[in-house]
């Protein structure tokens, strides 16, 4: 059951989609590298880690794994490792695994949850949606304080349309990852990120930044928050998502499960 729980988690990240699929951050021989492949690499090989939490460290180590992998795949070619009988063998499962992969995406994406189910699950589980508070900021990262004051002064002068001088800056003077975005960071709790720049988030009103530079190990942050929730029973418009996803893979496990059932009555199948 655990097999299959892992195949439908996966079969609805492939759905997934980033809002920086596109974003190249290196070629390596014509091959690009994007956000979305350093992302999905996280994903298989660093469960419950994101892209936006990690250090500046890690992100360098994953981008350079994915570099030097590019080059061994070269390596690869060159030498005809494809040729190789095993190599051969591989291909063919890989192949089977992919194949199902795909069929059970199909699958999922036939089954059809109502706003009826969802209200109902929501309504019967109302303690899995306690929620701890979170907010939603924007950043704009840089090397020195005395460039973090030159932010906060422009902005200050631009007050009634701060959000969108934010997300101008932060474009132009962020060098962190999230600049090509406008500075935006996923929503996240107050564990979730350096003491640091938490304390100083939480404590902001919204629509407001701050009014002195943000010191991490990271550099100077100018912090603007664009949305809080408060700690307790999430409402349903912010989870039904979540609800519908949970529903779909619960109905299509027993999907699963009554395929597996009718299909193994007429199969020939030999256990030794």
């Amino acid at each position: 059951m655990k097999v299959i729980l892992k195949i439908v988690l996966f079969i609805f990240s492939l759905s997934t989609v980033s809002l920086w699929a596109s974003e190249i951050v290196a070629i390596v021989n014509g091959k690009e590298i994007s956000k979305q492949d350093i992302n999905n690499f996280i994903i298989t090989n660093m469960p419950g880690a994101h892209y936006n939490f990690l250090s500046e460290d890690e992100k360098e180590s994953i981008l350079e794994q994915m570099i030097n992998r590019k080059l061994f795949a070269e390596e690869a070619k060159r030498l005809h490792i494809e040729n190789n009988l095993e190599f051969q063998i591989a291909l063919e499962k890989a192949k089977d695994k992919l194949l199902v992969d795909y069929w059970m995406k199909e699958k999922a994406e036939e089954i059809v949850v109502s706003d009826k189910e969802a209200k109902e699950y929501y309504e019967n589980n109302l303690d899995k949606f306690y929620k701890d508070a979170s907010v939603k900021v924007r950043h704009i990262l840089v090397k020195t304080k005395a460039q973090a004051n030159e932010v906060i002064d422009e902005l200050m002068m631009n007050k009634p349309a701060l959000k969108e001088a934010f997300i101008r800056l932060a474009k132009t003077k962020s060098i962190g990852p999230s600049a090509v975005n406008g500075g935006e960071l996923d929503w996240f709790i107050q564990e979730q990120m350096v003491p640091e720049f938490s304390d100083v988030a939480f404590s902001l009103e919204v629509g407001t930044i701050t009014t002195e530079p943000v010191l991490t190990q990271f550099g100077y942050h100018v912090i603007y928050l664009e949305d809080k929730k408060e700690k307790g029973i999430a409402p349903f418009k912010d989870v039904k998502q979540e609800i519908v996803k949970t529903l779909k893979v619960l109905q299509f496990k027993k999907e699963l499960k009554n395929m597996s059932e009718k299909m193994r009555k007429t199969a020939k199948i030999i256990v030794k």
